[in-house]
C-alpha cells in the first residue's frame, strides 16, 4: 500500500496560473519571463504558507525550459519534469535552508560552487528559503556575489521576514511581497479541491476551516486533510469540524447573544458555566463571542452587508444574525465588542479565566455601571429601540362583528366571556330582581359588544388580522413583561394574579407566545377562565400587532419572578359580615342574596356533593352589578368589592372546592363551619 501524500503537497502549483491569490506577483513575473527580462537575483516575502518557494521553483522551472523565454514551464521537457511535483529535482537547482546553513562558512562554500557552469540546464539556480536566518557575516561574504553573479547564476531569497535581510542584500534584488489568500478566494479553492477528491464538504464547515488556516494555503489544506482523515461517509461536517477544532458551536453563541439581548444574566452564566463544564477554552470562547460581535457590528451599520459579501455567513445563518442585530443598538453592540477585546487581553496567561470571562459578561450585561461615553450611548440606545418598538408598531385590526349570535343550549352552563379590550362605559339600568329572570333570560345574557371575542365568517374560518411588519423577539418580549403585566392589571385583576405568581414567557414563535404556568390546574384556569384573550389585549396595546397565545406546564414558573419589578400588593379580602343580609332584594355591593349565601362554606352534613356548581342565578347577579359599575361615569375601582372567595368571579360556575383544586392543584379534605 503506497503512503498517501500530503494535500499541500499533492495539489502544489506547477505553473503560475496555479497559485490563487497572488495575482499582484505571479502576473509580473509571467511578463518578464515571456519578455526575456528576468533580474538575476529575487526577494520573496510574506506569510507562511502563501507561496514564496512554490513560485521560485515554478520560476527555476520556467527559466530552464527548453522553450524560454515562456511565461508558464511547458512540462513536457526533461527540465520540468524533473522539476515537477514529484520529480527528482535537478542538479542544477539547489533549495538551500538558511535555517541550517546560515554561517559564514557556509556562504563562502556557496560562493565557490557558484562560479562552476550548470551541468544539463540553461542557468543554475539558488533557492536559498529563511533567508532571515542568514548571519550578518554570512550576507557580507554573498555581498559581492549577488551584486555581480556570472551570467549563468540566479539567485531567489524567500523570507517571512524581510526587514531582517541586511539593506545592501535588499536592494540588490526585486522584492515581490506575497499576501494571505483571501477567504473567498480559499472557499472556492476548498470546494474545487474536495470535488476532485471525492469528498463532501459541508457549506457551514469551510469557513472554519478557512479560519483555522488564517490565510495560508498550506495550513488550511493541512487542517483540510486533517478532517478528511478524520471523517466518516457523511464527509467533512460543522459538528466535526467545530468540535476538533475547538470552535464554540453556533447554538451556544446564539443563546448567548440573545440573553444579551434580553439582559438575561441567568442565561449567560449558565451558558459560561457550559463552556467551562464541557472543556472548552474560555479565551478560545471570548474569541469566537467578539468574532460574532463583529458580525453584528457590521450587519447593524450595513444592513445588506451579507447580500454584498461585506461577510461571509452561510445561507442558515444569515437570517438569525440579521435578527439578533435589530434587537441591539449600534452603540450598544459597539460597547460590547469592546469590552470582550479588552477582556481577550486580561485573558492571556489568566490563572483564573472562567472569573474573568464572567466578569466581561457582567460589564456587557450593566451598561449603567460604565460611565464613559460608550455605556451612557448604549443606555440610550436601548431606551430608543424600545420606544421606537412599541411606538411604530402597527395599531391593531379591530375583530369584525358576528352575524347572528349564537345561543347556547338551556342545560349547558352559560360560557365565560373573552374579554378582548376594556369595555367603554355605558348607561345601564338597574337590573332586575333575580328571582325575575327566566331560565332563558340567564342563559342569554352576553358581554358588550366591546368584550365579545372576534367572529368567524360564514364558513365559520376566525377572520384574523394580517401578521405585523416587524414581530418583536422573545427578548423583547420577556424585557417588557413588567409593562404587559400592567396592562393585565388594569384590565382583569384576576388574570394578573395569575399571570404575575404562576406564570413566565416561555417560548415566541413568529407571532405565538407561549406561556409556562407552573401547573395543570393554573393550565386549565388559565384556557378556561378566558385569560388568554386578556393576554392577548395587552401585548396588543403594549408590543401591537395580532398576537395568539398558548398554555404549557412550566413547573420552574412559580419560582421565577417578574423580571425588574416586584408584583404590587393585593388588595386584603374583605371581610364577612356578621349579620345576613336581608332576604329580599341584592345587598350594598350589588349582590343578590343567593351570591351571598353561596359563598359560606357547605356543612359536611350537606346532602349535596362537593362538586356542585355554583347557581347560575348568583353568577349572573354578579355580572349584572359588574356591568352597573361600569355604567358609572367617575372614575372607580373595578375590583373595589372582590374578594378572593367571591364565586361572582368569572369561575366557569365552579365551586370554592372545584377552584381551589384547579388554580393551585390543593384538594380539600374536610371543611370546619363557622357560625
Amino acid at each position: 500500500m503506497d503512503e498517501p501524500m500530503a494535500l499541500y503537497r499533492r495539489y502544489r502549483p506547477e505553473t503560475f496560473a496555479e497559485v490563487i491569490g497572488q495575482s499582484h506577483v505571479t502576473d509580473p513575473l509571467r511578463h518578464a519571463l515571456a519578455n526575456n527580462r528576468v533580474n538575476h537575483a529575487y526577494l520573496f516575502s510574506g506569510p507562511r504558507g502563501c507561496g514564496k518557494t512554490t513560485s521560485a521553483r515554478i520560476l527555476a522551472r520556467a527559466l530552464n525550459c527548453e522553450k524560454a523565454p515562456i511565461a508558464d514551464p511547458c512540462g513536457e521537457c526533461q527540465s520540468c519534469r524533473d522539476l515537477a511535483r514529484g520529480g527528482p529535482g535537478s542538479i542544477d537547482v539547489i533549495e538551500i535552508d538558511a535555517a541550517s546553513h546560515g554561517g559564514v562558512d557556509d556562504a563562502r562554500d556557496l560562493r565557490e560552487r557558484a562560479f562552476f557552469a550548470p551541468v544539463n540546464s540553461r542557468y543554475k539556480v539558488y533557492i536559498i528559503d529563511e533567508a532571515h536566518m542568514v548571519s550578518s557575516q554570512g550576507f557580507n561574504a554573498l555581498l559581492k556575489l549577488v551584486e555581480e553573479p556570472p551570467p549563468h547564476l540566479k539567485f531567489i531569497f524567500a523570507t517571512t521576514e524581510p526587514e531582517k535581510v541586511i539593506g545592501t542584500i535588499r536592494s540588490r534584488t526585486h522584492h515581490y511581497p506575497f499576501r494571505l489568500v483571501p477567504p473567498k478566494t480559499l472557499t472556492a479553492y476548498l470546494e474545487e479541491l474536495g470535488r476532485t477528491e471525492g469528498v463532501p464538504l459541508e457549506a457551514t464547515a469551510l469557513p472554519l476551516v478557512v479560519r483555522a488556516g488564517g490565510g495560508s494555503v498550506r495550513d488550511t489544506l493541512s487542517v483540510l486533510d486533517q478532517l478528511i482523515a478524520g471523517a466518516d461517509d457523511a464527509g467533512v461536517t460543522y459538528d466535526l469540524a467545530a468540535a476538533l477544532l475547538g470552535y464554540t458551536p453556533d447554538s451556544l453563541l446564539d443563546e448567548v447573544i440573545d440573553a444579551f439581548a434580553a439582559g438575561d444574566g441567568g442565561a449567560v452564566f449558565a451558558a459560561v458555566d457550559k463552556v467551562v463544564e464541557t472543556g472548552q477554552d474560555p479565551r478560545r470562547f471570548a474569541e469566537d463571542l467578539l468574532q460574532r460581535l463583529r458580525d453584528l457590528v457590521i450587519v447593524a451599520n450595513v444592513p445588506d452587508a451579507i447580500g454584498i459579501g461585506l461577510i461571509d455567513i452561510p445561507g442558515d445563518r444569515a437570517e438569525r444574525v440579521e435578527n439578533q442585530a435589530s434587537r441591539f443598538g449600534r452603540a450598544d453592540l459597539t460597547r460590547a465588542a469592546d469590552v470582550v477585546s479588552a477582556g481577550l487581553t486580561e485573558l492571556r496567561g489568566a490563572t483564573a479565566p472562567r472569573l474573568l470571562l464572567e466578569l466581561i459578561c457582567a460589564r456587557i450585561l450593566l451598561p449603567g455601571a460604565d460611565a464613559t461615553p460608550d455605556g451612557i450611548q448604549a443606555r440610550l440606545d436601548r431606551i430608543e429601540r424600545r420606544l421606537s418598538m412599541v411606538g411604530d408598531a402597527p395599531a391593531p385590526v379591530p375583530p369584525v362583528a358576528a352575524a347572528a349570535p349564537t345561543v347556547p343550549s338551556v342545560e349547558a352552563p352559560p360560557a365565560p366571556p373573552v374579554e378582548v379590550s376594556a369595555p367603554p362605559p355605558v348607561e345601564v339600568s338597574a337590573p332586575p330582581p333575580v328571582e325575575a329572570r327566566s331560565d332563558r333570560d340567564q342563559v342569554s345574557m352576553q358581554a358588550p359588544p366591546a368584550l365579545r371575542p372576534p367572529s368567524t365568517s360564514g364558513e365559520g374560518a376566525p377572520v384574523e388580522a394580517s401578521a405585523p411588519t416587524g414581530v418583536p423577539g422573545v427578548a423583547d418580549v420577556r424585557r417588557l413583561w413588567p409593562d404587559i403585566l400592567d396592562k393585565v392589571r388594569v384590565i382583569r385583576r384576576f388574570t394578573w394574579v395569575m399571570l404575575s405568581q404562576n406564570a413566565q414567557v416561555h417560548s415566541l414563535e413568529g407571532t405565538t407566545l407561549t406561556i409556562g404556568l407552573v401547573n395543570g390546574g393554573a393550565r386549565d384556569s388559565f384556557a378556561r377562565s378566558g385569560s388568554d384573550a386578556i393576554l392577548v389585549q395587552a401585548l396588543t396595546d403594549v408590543l401591537g400587532g395580532t398576537w395568539r397565545v398558548e398554555a404549557v406546564v412550566d413547573p420552574s414558573a412559580g419560582s421565577a419572578p417578574t423580571p425588574g419589578r416586584s408584583p404590587a400588593p393585593q388588595r386584603p379580602a374583605e371581610p364577612t359580615p356578621q349579620q345576613p343580609p336581608p332576604a329580599d332584594g341584592p345587598t350594598e355591593g350589588g349582590e343578590a342574596p343567593q351570591a351571598r349565601a353561596a359563598e359560606a362554606p357547605e356543612a359536611p352534613s350537606s346532602a349535596a356533593p362537593v362538586r356542585e356548581r355554583a347557581s347560575a342565578d348568583a353568577i349572573a347577579a354578579a355580572r349584572a352589578s359588574i356591568r352597573d359599575d361600569a355604567g358609572r361615569p367617575e372614575a372607580y375601582d373595578p375590583d373595589h368589592h372582590a374578594r378572593a372567595d367571591d364565586p361572582a368571579m368569572d369561575n366557569d360556575g365552579l365551586s370554592h372546592e372545584e377552584l381551589l383544586s384547579r388554580t393551585l392543584g390543593a384538594q380539600v379534605i374536610s371543611e370546619i363551619p363557622h357560625d
